[in-house]
């Protein structure tokens, strides 16, 4: 119940998980994930990422032909293992991204995301398919993007942990 005996309708989220393989070393992968304002350069339909701080972001994207903005809050990241985040304004979502070194200097990225639908075309198993498809297809752009540099655009190897960011040594 809302203010004033008002129903709040909750929208169930909808859930992906998916991981590839990149033929870099974990620390290249992960210092690379950290430069948010690249993810246009792979990601379909990111318009722009903007650093607002070491924790918050701001996100503008074109999801089903709609253009929407959120921000987001990193609420983990510990250098080479994890990114984790949640939205605190606009398109609801949280994730997390994985960081596993394979052997011989290839690492396993995995990607869990948890979004809240945006309307009925989004709710339906088809439109859950499609961000599936996205987000792998994401991940591929991703993987041909780094293993074609050989090398990160830049890296930020501070860790955030019960909300309070500890920058890097």
């Amino acid at each position: 119940m809302g203010e004033a005996g008002e129903v709040q309708e909750t929208i169930p989220m909808a859930e992906v998980e998916t991981s590839i393989d990149v033929d870099v070393p974990v620390r290249v992968a992960y210092n690379q994930w950290t430069q948010f304002e690249d993810f246009p350069q792979f990601m379909e339909g990111v318009k722009a990422v903007q650093q607002l701080d070491a924790k918050r972001l701001l996100w503008r994207a074109s999801i089903g032909g709609k253009d929407v903005e959120w921000t987001a809050e990193i609420t983990e990241q510990v250098p080479d293992q994890v990114i984790a985040w949640r939205s605190t304004s606009g398109a609801r979502n949280h994730g997390t991204v994985r960081f596993a070194p394979q052997g011989s200097g290839e690492t396993r990225v995995t990607l869990h995301l948890e979004y809240e639908p945006v309307g009925a075309m989004e709710s339906t198993g088809s439109a859950l398919g499609l961000v599936s498809a996205r987000i792998e297809g994401d991940l591929k752009r991703y993987k041909g993007f780094i293993e074609s540099r050989g090398r990160e655009t830049g890296a930020w190897r501070g860790t955030v942990a019960g909300g309070e960011v500890q920058r890097p040594a």
